[in-house]
């Protein structure tokens, strides 16, 4: 594979619909490639990968150059294999958001130090704001964590089971069925009634609010170029202000702008890294 060094700029995707995504990250592509000439790019190619441990190894081995990511997984890049954070990426006018932690309205739970010997609902384990996020907010609380089988499946009385519902619909539905004691959702699909129906939500209340954290994150693999690196950053930058880039940025995971990394964002970021190396020594 061609990369960076040869005037071909990857960009890469952790899929599970390759042909969809490759529609959504083609435009953006297009338009940063010919913007970049100046420093030696000539060709753009997308490079998908399987799940996180495919794309470790191209990022690596320099196959990829630069990847679009939740900011959970954008931190296991991080830490395995070097990649280094570019920008914060602005989604449907939306930058940051957080966790939040909810029980039935009439459940003894009052505070994540109550949820030992109960179970909780998370979505997948790639989810940053439904799983690293909460799973890092409970061992920081103290609370050790046990996979159950299911959610009929109960813990030990020291631990915290959790389940994945694999749906925050199914997350909200198994909380409201009392079939787990909590859920953890981002604060957006929380009020988004497709994932928590208004019949369900007057029913929840919420325990818990995480600090906030970058809602998507632009990376670039450590020994990338500088001169690259820093010209794509100027081009991702100021594609807001294009006219040109409209269109491509939307195409692009519903992308409004790319911002800079301020010292609130590198600080939730080395937080997140620092969560996720622990649930991967702790839980996983």
């Amino acid at each position: 594979m061609a990369r960076a060094d040869d005037g071909v700029l990857v960009l890469g995707r952790i899929s599970d619909d390759p042909a969809a995504h490759y529609e959504q990250l083609k435009p953006l592509l297009d338009y940063v490639v010919p913007r970049m000439a100046d420093v030696g790019i000539r060709e753009g190619r997308i490079l998908m990968a399987r799940d996180a441990q495919q794309m470790l190894s191209y990022m690596r081995r320099g196959r990829v150059d630069w990847v679009t990511e939740t900011a959970a997984t954008a931190m296991v890049l991080a830490e395995r294999s070097g990649a280094q954070p570019l920008l914060m990426t602005e989604r449907d006018g939306v930058s940051s958001y957080r966790t939040l932690f909810f029980v039935r309205a009439d459940s003894p739970v009052q505070e994540l130090a109550d949820l030992r010997g109960r179970s909780i609902a998370f979505q997948n384990p790639m989810s940053t704001s439904a799983y690293y996020v909460p799973a890092t907010e409970l061992l920081d609380a103290g609370q050790r964590l046990e996979i159950l089988l299911s959610p009929m499946d109960r813990p030990a009385p020291d631990s915290v089971g959790y389940v994945f519902g694999r749906s925050e619909l199914n997350v909200s539905a198994w909380v409201h069925k009392r079939l787990v004691d909590a859920g953890a959702m981002s604060n957006l699909d929380w009020i988004n009634p497709q994932r928590v129906p208004p019949s369900y939500r007057r029913d929840f209340r919420i325990v818990r609010e995480t600090p906030e954290f970058p809602r998507a994150v632009e990376m670039v693999r450590g020994d990338l170029d500088p001169r690259v690196r820093e010209r794509l950053r100027e081009v991702l930058l100021g594609a807001a202000d294009d006219p040109d880039a409209r269109e491509a940025l939307l195409r692009f995971f519903m992308t409004t702008r790319f911002a800079p990394i301020d010292a609130d964002t590198e600080r939730a970021l080395q937080h997140l890294r620092r969560g996720v190396a622990r649930v991967a020594r702790e839980v996983e």
